[in-house]
């Protein structure tokens, strides 16, 4: 079987493609996937997804009726489509393939931000500032706090990944020594 996020990528697109020109339509096509792929990863959603004892009708009924949000006939229409296609479970990467296409549109990145530490607001700002100098772009920070870092920390920009952790610095010392 392909890889999920090969299998995604064309439903991202298309998405992507027909909302373009609408940033309405943009926001909202994200949010919902993002709700979807949430909904898909719930573990007894996913059984049921998989379950052959319902047809596909029964589990387009089961899964929009699990949807909180609104659901338009395009959004129907694509849960259908995901269904039929047996695609459902490539929701996530679906939402992540959309949400990075959206960014690139943007000129906007999502940047990973783990830190030894809480970082407070002031500092938060000052690191994305260097940050957007240094990757060109307009960040989205995502911060969590990693206290395996030690101090220091580690920034992961979409293939791109800034460490200066305190774990790093002693591998590479460990790395030297050993050589």
């Amino acid at each position: 079987m392909a890889e999920l996020s090969t299998v995604a990528r064309p439903y991202a697109e298309a998405l992507f493609a027909s909302a373009r020109d609408d940033q309405a339509a943009l926001e909202s096509w994200s949010s919902l996937l993002s709700e979807l792929a949430g909904l898909v990863s719930v573990s007894d959603v996913h059984e049921a997804m998989t379950d052959p004892r319902l047809d596909a009708s029964q589990r387009v009924e089961l899964f929009t009726s699990l949807v909180k949000s609104p659901l338009s006939d395009a959004a129907r229409n694509f849960i259908t489509l995901l269904i039929d296609n047996h695609r459902i479970l490539a929701l996530p990467q679906i939402a992540e393939q959309f949400e990075l296409l959206k960014n690139e549109l943007e000129g906007t990145a999502l940047a990973e931000i783990r830190s030894a530490f809480p970082i407070s607001d002031e500092q938060l700002q000052q690191l994305i500032a260097g940050l957007e100098k240094k990757f060109g772009l307009k960040l989205k920070p995502a911060v969590t706090v990693d206290p395996d870092l030690i101090g220091g920390v580690r920034v992961v920009v979409g293939d791109q990944v800034l460490d200066t952790s305190v774990q790093a610095q002693l591998a590479r010392m460990r790395d030297t020594l050993a050589a």
